[in-house]
């Protein structure tokens, strides 16, 4: 499969190691300071698009790789909110493919599916509060993680004691604390921690006066991320329309969700 990277990065480059070691070629590799390359015959001739930039820069990168018929991959999050439907459009309308995830992991993935079963068990058990907690490194930009928002989403989704997901409090790299810890009976709130180098952990709590349940997903490298990245696009050669991790990785699902979401952050 010949592949392009959008984003030459620490995750750029992970993601090219990692599609070299499966057999696939890198066709043409695009960063800030070469943005031209996206009107060369290399990225026409791409099968996917690999997109890891930043929320400013995601749709833009879409609309370029739409324009010469290369399909695209994308782990950016942050555009949603402002262009999620003219994207939707351009998809189901316009023959245009787009796979998009906040997170690539398999373990992410996995995680998931353990989240929406969990909600979907302790929506039955009220006496339980929940809230969310992410940590991630210092350079990252935006909080709470995109990660964090989908899960909060499938939460939401499948208790219908919850209406929304709210940020809570947020520890910058220096140890200051802002934000509310205190949210309404109804909402999910997510607080956020930036230390170190860490690449991710992600927990949901479930507290109540007689016990706890907590799960945690907790990344040791970014590889993860990239090998997902790469499965996606194998998947994503093969298939067209707006795509998600639900679309690769089929988990049974023990019903139906309460009638949010549709597994893309907002």
């Amino acid at each position: 499969m010949k592949i392009a990277l959008i984003g030459y990065g620490k995750m750029g480059r992970m993601i090219e190691q990692i599609a070299l070691s499966r057999g696939h070629e890198i066709v043409s590799i695009i960063d800030i300071d070469n943005p031209e390359e996206f009107e060369s015959p290399r990225f026409a001739e791409a099968d996917v698009a690999i997109e890891f930039t930043s929320p400013t820069a995601a749709y833009g990168n879409y609309l370029k790789a739409f324009a010469k018929g290369v399909k695209v991959v994308s782990g950016s999050t942050g555009w949603m909110k402002e262009h999620g439907d003219d994207v939707r459009r351009m998809c189901s309308e316009g023959g245009q493919t787009l796979f998009w995830a906040s997170n690539f992991s398999v373990g992410v993935a996995i995680f998931q599916a353990v989240n929406r079963y969990l909600a979907h068990i302790m929506n039955g058990f009220p006496q339980y509060d929940v809230r969310m907690e992410e940590t991630h490194h210092i350079h990252k930009l935006d909080a709470p993680s995109g990660t964090a928002i989908t899960l909060a989403e499938d939460i939401v989704g499948e208790m219908s004691r919850l209406n929304n997901w709210t940020k809570g409090t947020l520890v910058a790299p220096d140890g200051s604390v802002s934000g509310e810890a205190a949210c309404a009976d109804d909402q999910l709130a997510i607080d956020s921690v930036r230390r170190d180098e860490v690449p991710g952990i992600h927990s949901i709590r479930y507290d109540s006066e007689a016990d706890c349940i907590t799960i945690t997903h907790d990344a040791h490298s970014r590889k993860g991320f990239a090998l997902g990245a790469v499965l996606a696009a194998e998947y994503t050669a093969h298939h067209s329309g707006l795509l998600t991790i639900s679309d690769m990785f089929q988990f049974t699902h023990p019903g139906p969700p309460k009638g949010r979401g549709n597994g893309m952050q907002k």
